[in-house]
């Protein structure tokens, strides 16, 4: 990756791998239709200015279901997903789940059809990320099943949305983009959240926690992501989910004092491992695989 990609992605890992601590903090004082409405508001009013400065809205005559599938799958479905599971599953746990998202988008890009080349570098990357996730995970799935099942889900929205975004929406502008959607997000949440609204006004710790996954975790993260989309692809993007999960289980043990062992420090290992083979170059692939492309070319 280039030098910018490297910092999106740095970027990306932090502020998405905070949004399961403020979810575990919000989700306790209001319900889940109220914590992804006020998401979705707040990161559309931070970008709405910025979405007009760039153009408005015009291009999305164009492609009209691309942005109506993404918004859904990216948006609409995990958010609610992940809010509800994490009522019973830890923060750190429902951020390692979310590390399926690199396994779910290999296999659905193969599916669909298309795909960029996996070097064996990057094969043993997945492969040793989800070991990594493992090793975290499965000794401590604390929380019920259908906690569990809902944000493994969610992660398989996550890499259809990157998907959708790369092949379909990757002239689109990006605030714009994001805007657009975090509007379809909040009007699909808007109902739900009036009917389960708090009667009296949540905490600070609360406030600050869905002001902070509007602000940080949605508007600036969805921002950079697309950039990152068309500056590495979306398989390598979707890597930012092993090293996400790394910074909710360290979010985690500090601020809500969840579990944090010498099996994490290992599996963190793990992780941060499988996210460097996963996103090499292209020119770390094989001699074979080099001369096929260049063949194909």
């Amino acid at each position: 990756m280039t030098r910018q990609g490297w910092i999106l992605f740095a970027f990306l890992c932090l502020v998405w791998g905070a949004p399961y601590l403020l979810i575990k903090i919000a989700v306790a004082e209001v319900s889940v239709p109220f914590l992804a409405f006020a998401r979705a508001g707040v990161g559309a009013l931070a970008l709405l200015p910025f979405a007009f400065m760039q153009g408005g809205f015009g291009w999305i005559r164009k492609c009209r279901l691309p942005v109506a599938a993404f918004c859904l799958v990216e948006m609409v479905v995990p958010w609610g997903l992940i809010a509800h599971g994490e009522i019973s599953v830890e923060s750190s746990t429902a951020g390692l789940l979310i590390a399926f998202t690199p396994i779910a988008t290999v296999v659905v890009t193969r599916l669909t059809g298309a795909s960029e080349p996996l070097s064996p570098a990057r094969w043993a990357g997945l492969a040793l990320g989800l070991i990594g996730v493992f090793v975290l995970a499965v000794p401590a799935l604390g929380g019920s099943l259908l906690g569990i099942v809902e944000i493994v889900l969610a992660a398989i929205c996550y890499a259809v949305g990157s998907i959708i975004a790369a092949r379909w929406l990757k002239d689109a502008p990006a605030i714009p983009l994001t805007a657009i959607c975090l509007i379809g997000a909040a009007l699909a949440y808007a109902v739900p959240a009036a009917l389960t609204a708090p009667e009296t006004l949540p905490s600070m710790p609360a406030l600050s926690a869905i002001v902070g996954l509007g602000f940080f975790c949605t508007a600036l993260a969805f921002a950079a992501f697309f950039v990152l989309i068309r500056e590495v692809g979306p398989e390598r993007t979707s890597f930012i989910t092993y090293v996400a999960p790394a910074v909710s289980v360290l979010a985690g043990a500090f601020a809500l004092s969840e579990p944090l062992d010498a099996r994490l420090v290992v599996a963190f290992a793990f992780i941060l491992c499988g996210s460097w083979l996963g996103t090499a170059s292209p020119r770390l692939a094989a001699p074979s695989q080099r001369l096929a492309t260049a063949d194909a070319t």
